[in-house]
């Protein structure tokens, strides 16, 4: 159990996940080091259609990905996408 804000929560609380390492891969892929030490791969592909993401499809600003505060970044942080995403849905690596 534990409190949070004054809420009592049953379970252990679980550390946030974060980026801590970031690389654009070819084919519109990142390959992410977590701070919990996985390593994963993600495909970015079905995202380019949603009009948060747009900016992405030019292959020059995908490339441009960086941390900001454990979050993935794009454009002077105007696009970014919760590390927590990356995590469920990327693919162990290595």
């Amino acid at each position: 159990m534990y409190i949070e804000n004054g809420i009592a929560y049953a379970g252990d609380k679980s550390p946030a996940i974060t980026v801590c390492g970031i690389r654009a891969l070819s084919d519109y892929k990142l390959w992410i080091r977590f701070s919990n030490g996985e390593a994963k791969e993600f495909d970015f592909k079905p995202l380019l259609s949603s009009p948060a993401f747009l900016p992405l499809k030019d292959e020059a600003v995908f490339k441009d990905v960086y941390i900001d505060f454990g979050c993935p970044v794009w454009k002077d942080g105007e696009i970014d996408i919760a590390p927590e995403y990356l995590y469920e849905h990327g693919l162990k690596v290595g």
